[in-house]
Parts: C-alpha cells; structure tokens; sequence
C-alpha cells in the first residue's frame, strides 16, 4: 500500500485507531496509538516518542526520535471491531536529526538484506513458532501450571488451549500470513505455529504481530501465553526453528542443485558452513536469555553441538526433506523469546561471508550426538554451543564478525544489557549459595 491507500482504507473500513509499532533491542513488542485523525500527519511526519524510555534506544540526553510508519505493513487487527477497530503499522526509527537511528532492530536486519541483494539474493525465512499456553489466578496473574497435559501432536478435546490455537491461525489467515500448520508440542501446555516462508523482513514483521496476537488471544480465554524458552524443569522448552533459504533475484533458489550432492547447491553448502563457523559467536542473539540455557541441555530435542544433517535431529542444523523451490536449511538454536530481526540478521551475515569465503561445511553427521561419547565427537571435530549467557557474551564480546553484523550501538548497548542481566542473575546464585552454607556452618 501506498500512503493514498491507506487513508482510503481506513476510511472505507471505518478504522478509529492506529497502532505503531516496533521492538526493543531485546525483542519487546512496543506500541503506541494515535487516533485515524492524527494519521494523516503520522505518515508524513511520523510520530515523536522518548527514545531513552524504550530499552537499548537511546540516552536521556538524546531521546527525541520519530516512528515513522511503513505503508507497506498497514493492517487491520481481526480482534478488534466497532468503536475500538483498530489497525496496526510496524515502524522504522530515526533520530531527530532525520537520520535513520542505527540503534532500529529492523534497520540492522534491512541493512543484512541489502547486502545479501547486492550479492544477488533474497533472503527468505519461515519460523516454527512455539509457546506455552499456563492457568492463572484469580487475580490474573500467571501461574506455571500448563492448561493442557497433552503431548506431541495429541488430538486433545476441544479445550481451551485448542481454541487459543485455532483461533490465533484463524486471526494469522485472516492477516494473510498463510499459516502452515498449528499442533500440540512436546510438552504439557505447549504449542506451536508454523508460518509460511516469506522475505525475512515481512517474516520477522510478523512474528512482531503473532505475539501479539497470541498473548491478546490466550487473555480472552482466561490463560497467559509465555515465550520464555524453559519456563518448566524437566519438560521441553520453547524454541523457534528457523528455516532459511537464499533466492535468486530471478526466483530460482541457490540453494538447490540437481547435480549437487542430496540436492544442495555449493552456494548452500558455503552458506551452511557460514553458519557454523560462527554458531558461537551469535549464540547470545539466538538464545538471548539466560533461561535460553537451561532449554539448550542434552535429552530435550535442543541442539547442544555444532554440526549439521539430513535427517538428525539432535544436530544444530538440519537440512529438511524437500528440494527445487523447498530447499531450505533449518536452524535449531534460536528461541521466541529472542528479537526476530537481529536473529534474521546475524544469521544471514554468517551465511553470506560463508558464501564470500567460500567456506566448506565438515561431512553431515547421522548419528545421535546426545548418546555419543566426548572423545567421539572431538574426533569428529565437533565443539559445543556455549553453556550459558555468560559464556556467550563473552564469545560474542570477541567478535569483530557481529560488531560488523550488528553495527556499534546495537553491539554495545546489547552487551551492556545482557552483561547487567547475567551479573544479576550470579549475584543472586551467589547470595543463595552463601546462605545455604552459613545455614550448614
């Protein structure tokens, strides 16, 4: 849509509100409305907010920035009607000065994708999106008790996790988001939705409005939907498998090669290597928490090590069944928790500079790498994902590659965030730990 049809469509579709929005550096939905009389200057001026208010932005000294919304994202919300009919329109970031804020998550992602397009590519991805549906209160705050005591793929009665389910891929259909498939996951509570493959861009624009619209869905049937990647010990956790392919600019997918081994291309074959050479350095992007850590454990279906396959699960990347147009490869390490549009984005850096260097991917590994021995898999030169957030930062904190991927403000400020949030997190083991031996001394 351009700006006339926008205004036209509101018109005709009788739209009271206009939603702005964008995300934080950590992947927060965040969102402000304006009355359908105020759009009109919104669209050409975009809108002003404190940039020092939103998370990784910006300092209090320089906090005027402007959202200007992209037309091309203009939709109306399934979920409201009549008075409070409202539509949304997902915004890119600038400074005061009129300069696009380099600071914008989708900024750092649209700048992945125009390198990528130089190199003749579009980047394309279709995220496997999953989350746990929990009862709560009275009150209305959550609990860690699972709706549903279903399993993977269970036909369970119609419930109310069921109708969360369906109606969320009903409302996602609606929006034109062409969902793939909705189940049950592994564990009790969990589900998951799969979202078509799309440019990465509208892709990550959308994962911006499904947890929107799942956490809106689940608050009306009484029950808190959460994307915390292990929110229950012992159970599964959530991730959010991505599965990535580079087109030509013609349509043709280098990824695929008939005469290529399996099918696979070398531009794909570089593009997987790229990804494991720097599996370690944009872990802390991909599990951004440090929750994301105890989900990334051996026996729970999460990947632990660097490797790839055909048909192992247990490897970090796997290459699905499918080729021609579906060739694709799916990358097992991020969580929804995480900020789509710098997972997308250092994703796609790793891949390219594989494809620039010409980088080649070890031999596929077949085999169970949970049930396999160390001295095996160091045989087989296969190294270990970090174990936690700190290991992950201080990884990431090494690396000239992601400073580049991610430009200097996202890179710091990301650090600095992240570096508060894990001290945090060891401060109060300690303290736990000090207690606990005072109590035994």
């Amino acid at each position: 849509m351009n700006r006339d049809e926008v205004l036209e469509s509101v018109k005709k579709q009788k739209v009271k509100f206009v939603q702005m929005q964008f995300m934080d550096i950590l992947g927060t939905v965040k969102s402000l409305s304006i009355p359908v009389s105020k759009l009109e200057h919104a669209l050409d001026e975009g809108v002003i907010f404190d940039g020092s208010s939103i998370l990784g932005y910006a300092t209090i000294d320089e906090s005027d920035m402007r959202a200007h919304p992209d037309t091309n994202t203009f939709q109306i919300l399934p979920w409201s009607n009549g008075e409070l009919k409202t539509a949304r329109m997902i915004c890119d970031i600038y400074e005061s000065s009129g300069r696009r804020f380099k600071g914008d998550p989708r900024y750092v992602l649209q700048r992945a994708l125009e390198k990528a397009k130089k190199m003749g590519y579009e980047f394309n991805t279709g995220p496997e999106f999953e989350f746990f549906l929990f009862r709560m209160k009275e009150d209305g705050s959550p609990t860690n008790i699972p709706v549903d005591s279903g399993g993977y793929f269970d036909l369970m009665p119609m419930d109310q996790a069921e109708r969360v389910r369906k109606e969320v891929s009903l409302m996602l259909d609606t929006l034109g988001f062409d969902v793939e498939a909705a189940h049950h996951e592994v564990a009790p509570g969990q589900h998951e939705i799969d979202l078509r493959y799309s440019d990465a861009l509208t892709s990550a624009d959308r994962i911006l409005t499904l947890k929107h619209a799942v956490k809106n869905v689940a608050r009306t049937h009484g029950l808190h939907a959460t994307f915390m990647p292990k929110p229950i010990y012992g159970e599964n956790g959530n991730g959010m498998h991505i599965h990535q392919s580079l087109f030509t600019l013609d349509g043709e997918n280098a990824f695929y090669d008939p005469d290529g081994e399996k099918g696979l291309s070398d531009t794909a074959r570089h593009y997987i290597a790229g990804l494991l050479r720097y599996a370690k350095e944009d872990c802390a992007i991909l599990a951004s928490w440090v929750n994301s850590y105890k989900r990334l454990v051996p026996g729970y279906e999460a990947p632990v090590y660097i490797s790839w396959a055909f048909h192992n699960r247990s490897a970090l990347i796997r290459i699905p069944a499918g080729r021609e147009r579906r060739t694709r490869a799916e990358v097992r390490n991020p969580d929804p928790a995480g900020n789509p549009y710098l997972q997308f984005a250092v994703l796609l850096h790793a891949g390219l500079k594989g494809i620039e260097e010409k980088m080649e991917p070890p031999s596929p590994v077949e085999k169970d790498l949970f049930s396999m021995d160390a001295r095996t898999r160091e045989k087989l030169g296969i190294e270990s994902l970090p174990e936690s957030l700190g290991h992950a930062l201080q990884i990431m904190e090494d690396s000239d590659f992601m400073r580049d991927a991610l430009g200097d403000h996202i890179f710091e400020h990301f650090l600095h965030i992240k570096r508060k949030e894990w001290e945090d997190y060891r401060s109060q083991v300690t303290q736990w730990e000090l207690d606990r031996l005072l109590g035994v001394l």
